[in-house]
């Protein structure tokens, strides 16, 4: 038995990651894509006038967000716990 599985034995998300959950589960998940295609376009300008480090800078923030994207559309989804389903 590993350290995580005693302090959680039913593999449950604990209350702060629930509330987050449940306040980035009102963002539309367009938002999380939009923003990155913006800060691609953003990023871009960046190079366009030769702000190189810059627009390094700004355009590493788009994985960032598309994962938050994909972790909000699989929240909104699937649920957060297998628990909350009555798995």
């Amino acid at each position: 038995m590993t350290n995580h599985e005693r302090e959680n034995p039913q593999h449950r998300e604990g209350e702060v990651a629930k509330a987050i959950e449940n306040q980035t589960a009102k963002i539309p998940s367009d938002v999380f894509l939009w923003s990155a295609v913006s800060i691609m376009a953003v990023s871009l300008t960046l190079q366009l006038f030769k702000k190189d480090n810059s627009s390094l800078f700004v355009g590493q923030w788009v994985s960032p967000l598309l994962l938050f994207g994909i972790y909000n559309k699989i929240v909104k989804t699937e649920g957060s716990d297998k628990s909350d389903k009555g798995f």
